[in-house]
Parts: C-alpha cells; sequence; structure tokens
C-alpha cells in the first residue's frame, strides 16, 4: 500500500490507517481483544501500517492491545499516532460528558489539555504503547479552558525531546490551527469526513490544502453504516452508542440505505464491496490525505485493505458526488 507524507515532516503513513477507536469497547459495544490483536497484526502484514488510537478509546484499553499486537514488530515498520486532551482521570477542563468505563463504573470526561497535562499525558501513552516515541501526537478535541499557545508549548517540548517525531490537530478549525502553529508546526488535522458528513469541504480543506497540512479522514464509513450491512433491523449491543446519533435515525438510515444502492453497479464492475467502493471515491476526494478505517477482525481488515486495489474514473466519482448531492440528511 502506498505511502504518503503528512505535511513537511518526514512521517509517512499508510493511505488507510487502522483506526483503534472501536477495539477499545468505548461507546462500541465490547470488543474481543484476542480478534482486535489480530486485526492489527493483519492490518501490518497486507501494508496498513498506520494505527491511529488515543488514551480514551477503551480508557488505555487500545494503546494496550495495540502494543500487545505490535509486539515483535521492527518499531519503524510501523507509525503509532495517538491524541491527548480527553481525561477521564483528572476533573478539569471543559466538562465534555458523563460516560461508563468498560467495566459500567460512571466516569466524566473533560477537555483539557494544560501544559502540564499534556506531558502526563504523553508518557502514559508511551508507557502503555511501550515505545519511546509517538509518530503523530494530536489534540483530541479543542479545549477552550487552556490557551492554545500554552498547549502546544508543552507539544513543542516534546518534539525537541524525541518523545513525538510530529504534531497534529484533531477537530480543529482553521483559525485554531493557526494559532497552533505559532509554537510548533502542525502537519495534519484529523477530522471526520465521509459520503455523508462533508461539512470540512468548505473551510477546513481549503485552508488545509493551501498550508500543506494533511487530512486525515475519520469515520469514512461513517461508523459502519455505509457497508450497507447495517439495516434497519440491525440489532445493536448493549453500550452501542451509534443508534443515538444522527446518520442512524431511522429516516436517515433508511435514504443512506437507499443511495448504497446506486452504488452495487460499480461494486459487480469492480467485484467489490459496497464499503470498498466508498472507501476508494473517499481517498479521491480533494485534499484527502488518509483514511482512518476501523476494523474488529482479520476479515475486516482484508476487505479494507482491497478498497485500493481498483480506482474508480474521474466519471464515476462526478457521478456519485451528484448523487451524494440530492440526499437530504435530517438533524
Amino acid at each position: 500500500m502506498q505511502k504518503v507524507q503528512l505535511g513537511n515532516s518526514d512521517v509517512n503513513v499508510s493511505q488507510i490507517a487502522f483506526g483503534a477507536w472501536a477495539i477499545g469497547g468505548w461507546m462500541w459495544g465490547g470488543s474481543d481483544q484476542k480478534e482486535a490483536i489480530r486485526a492489527i497484526q493483519k492490518s501490518i502484514e497486507l501494508g496498513i501500517t498506520t494505527i491511529d488510537t488515543a488514551p480514551i478509546y477503551g480508557f488505555g484499553l487500545s494503546e494496550e492491545l495495540t502494543a500487545e499486537a505490535l509486539r515483535g514488530i521492527p518499531r519503524d515498520k510501523v507509525q503509532i499516532l495517538t491524541k491527548f486532551g480527553l481525561r477521564w482521570d483528572l476533573q478539569k477542563g471543559v466538562f465534555y460528558f458523563d460516560s461508563k468505563m468498560n467495566d459500567g463504573q460512571d466516569v466524566k470526561i473533560y477537555k483539557y489539555s494544560g501544559k502540564e497535562s499534556v506531558i502526563y499525558e504523553c508518557e502514559q501513552s508511551l508507557r502503555r504503547l511501550k515505545t519511546d516515541y509517538i509518530d503523530l501526537y494530536q489534540i483530541h478535541w479543542p479545549d477552550n479552558s487552556t490557551p492554545i499557545e500554552e498547549t502546544f508549548e508543552a507539544v513543542s517540548k516534546l518534539l525537541e525531546q524525541g518523545k513525538i517525531r510530529a504534531a497534529g490537530v484533531c477537530n480543529y478549525l482553521p483559525e485554531q490551527i493557526e494559532r497552533a502553529r505559532t509554537q510548533v508546526p502542525i502537519v495534519s488535522n484529523q477530522v471526520p469526513y465521509s459520503m455523508v458528513e462533508r461539512t470540512i469541504e468548505k473551510y477546513t480543506v481549503p485552508y488545509c490544502i493551501q498550508h500543506n497540512i494533511s487530512v486525515l479522514a475519520y469515520s469514512p464509513l461513517q461508523r459502519g453504516l455505509l457497508t450497507g450491512k447495517i439495516g434497519m433491523d440491525y440489532s445493536f449491543s448493549e453500550g452501542d452508542h451509534r443508534p443515538h446519533t444522527k446518520f442512524f435515525k431511522p429516516h436517515n438510515r433508511s435514504k443512506i440505505l437507499e443511495f448504497l444502492e446506486l452504488l452495487r453497479p460499480f461494486a459487480r464492475k469492480y467485484q467489490a464491496t459496497i464499503s470498498q467502493i466508498v472507501l476508494n471515491w473517499t481517498l479521491q476526494q480533494p485534499g484527502i490525505t488518509c483514511l482512518l478505517v476501523g476494523a474488529r477482525n482479520p476479515q475486516q481488515v482484508e476487505e479494507n485493505a482491497q478498497s485500493l486495489s481498483f480506482q474508480l474514473s474521474s466519471e464515476e466519482v462526478i457521478f456519485i458526488r451528484n448523487e451524494l448531492e440530492k440526499l437530504v440528511i435530517l438533524d
């Protein structure tokens, strides 16, 4: 699988990255840890050498499973991306929401990225990941309680110390990136992007293209909905947060499933699945550098990896976009 450079850094990532949110179990109704480890190992085998994780994914579990999966694999053969700025063990900053840990314990989550907290979180991630450096360190969400300059002054120190190779942001607007860039080079912005969630196209993508900032698109399959496998009668596990989100509401889900039927001729033509067509189209959109795609088992990884074994024509890409413009999603 082809590698792409993050901004002007020396970090090169696979065009499809393994998104490790689901394997932490948090908000996804649990996970099979052995299958998760096998999924990551299958990813490496197939050229998906970039793993994107975060402390909040399973309250440390996703990072720990990532470390277990990568044991014995040469460190320079993989790229580990992780995050900071969501604390469940420190009630400070901006309250985000109430949640439950994997054992059912109630917990409050805060957005906080004070200088000492950033340093502390990095040390904890290094420990859980069993590594001495992180390839890309990203703030998970904007924290309105801390000046952006203070946050990225700490990130700059981590860069100088060699504990991280590059700095990125997640869910940042252009004006927030501008402030972060006064302290440290920002090489990437990780943002939600899919066929049905294209908000970033208006301001964020043009800004990132102009400033050579890579766009890492998360939820390109809209948390599984764009695979076509989640029908109207799909049974979600206890603790699965997806049914409460906008795109999974019955009216929207019905319309999206109807749209996906338009992709079946392309799937037949390229001997591909619906999700492979979706991923192939998404990666061809202007400014999109890398897709973060989750997988719970090796079979899903294999399907994801095959998404780049063909290429939709420019006419097909335009046809799909025109059909998407007719899709009405309600809040």
